[in-house]
């Protein structure tokens, strides 16, 4: 395993480590000569290497200010809409800083422009991952873009969570959307697990149920890049103990959880989560070598999706023998150089890859 490298040390002291974390100031320094700048090692460079971070120009705008100038005329159907997002922001912000510390690796292999599927593993009992990549990409990525999470019915149509999903972006998990969505250039976040990865006990945690193929067969009908994203941490914030199955079905819910806490505490002491420390890991884009005619072919999506399921899985069990526990700051050094010597797909994939 190639060594993590870390370089210029001496003019930023916070590296890609440490999720990020900049302040506009530090995350902002650079050039734009040749518009191509790219986030390496926690500091802004260039295609041409390195900027010069003691010279160079601050950039004007943050990326969040960029989101939001890249928004700032849009009318979505769905409901995304900036001051919804803004006002949802502060709490998601407050849970990544503050309350989880969340961690990311490989943010730069989120494509800038383009259709995309994101994928990977699901949990928490209430899904705060798919949220909390969403800031990370807002905040700290050179060119941040909505992404769509697919979100259930039960969800969309609740009081208040709903209008708060929807808002910042979120889309019914409905294939045809789903589809549409990619042909218009969108990005998409899928979790192929659904509710069951969210719903699993403790004593399941970090062990995948089998992936849906939906995701699959979305990428292949629009020609979309998948992008494999593995969050650990998620599965231990709700230590799940039970779900109680009749109560879930008179309330229209894929379950209902039982923690610790919950129902046993009063409200909102018995949906704080546990403070345990979130990394996620994004890997380079891939895509599916066949056309969008065998999108329907139920085999064949079958069959991917084990294999990717397989690879998330290894890719899980992996990040999990780096950690040294659950409520400490993951070492990013070992876990940038696992993401630049693990590829996006595993060997059984090569035979379904666009070369």
């Amino acid at each position: 395993m190639r060594p993590y490298k870390r370089t210029r040390a001496d003019s930023c002291k916070e590296t890609r480590a440490d999720s990020y974390k900049e302040t506009r100031a530090d995350s902002c320094k650079g050039t734009r000569a040749d518009s191509k700048c790219f986030l390496t090692t926690g500091i802004l460079g260039t295609s041409n290497g390195m900027t010069n971070v003691d010279t160079a120009e601050l950039i004007k705008h943050s990326p969040r200010d960029r989101f939001f100038q890249r928004y700032e005329n849009d009318v979505d159907k769905y409901g995304f809409n900036l001051a919804s997002y803004a006002g949802g922001e502060k709490f998601i912000r407050f849970l990544y800083k503050k309350w989880f510390g969340v961690q990311i690796a490989g943010l730069e292999n989120i494509p800038a422009k383009g259709s995309g599927v994101l994928f990977g593993n699901h949990s928490g009992a209430l899904p705060f991952d798919g949220c909390l990549l969403y800031d990370g990409i807002v905040n700290y990525n050179p060119d941040p873009r909505r992404v769509r999470f697919l979100v259930t019915k039960f969800l969309l149509d609740a009081p208040v969570v709903g209008k708060f999903l929807s808002g910042f972006g979120a889309i019914p998990a409905d294939y045809e959307v789903t589809t549409e969505r990619l042909r218009e250039k969108e990005l998409l976040c899928i979790y192929p697990e659904a509710e069951k990865g969210t719903g699993k006990l403790f004593k399941d945690r970090y062990k995948l149920v089998e992936f849906h193929t939906g995701f699959v067969r979305a990428a292949i009908e629009t020609g979309s890049p998948l992008i494999p994203i593995v969050t650990i941490g998620g599965d231990e914030i709700y230590p799940l103990l039970g779900n109680i199955k009749p109560l879930a079905k008179l309330l229209h819910a894929p379950y209902f959880p039982v923690t610790p806490f919950f129902p046993w505490l009063p409200f909102p002491l018995s949906i704080i989560p546990l403070p345990v420390k979130i990394m996620m890991c994004i890997w380079r884009p891939f895509k599916l070598k066949y056309p969008s005619e065998v999108a329907n072919d139920a085999d064949l999506a079958a069959e991917i999706a084990s294999d990717i399921q397989s690879d998330i899985q290894a890719k899980v069990n992996d990040l999990l023998e780096i950690r040294t526990s659950p409520f400490s700051k993951w070492d990013m050094d070992k876990v940038n150089a696992y993401l630049e010597n693990t590829k996006s797909y595993s060997p059984n994939m090569e035979k379904h890859r666009y070369q």
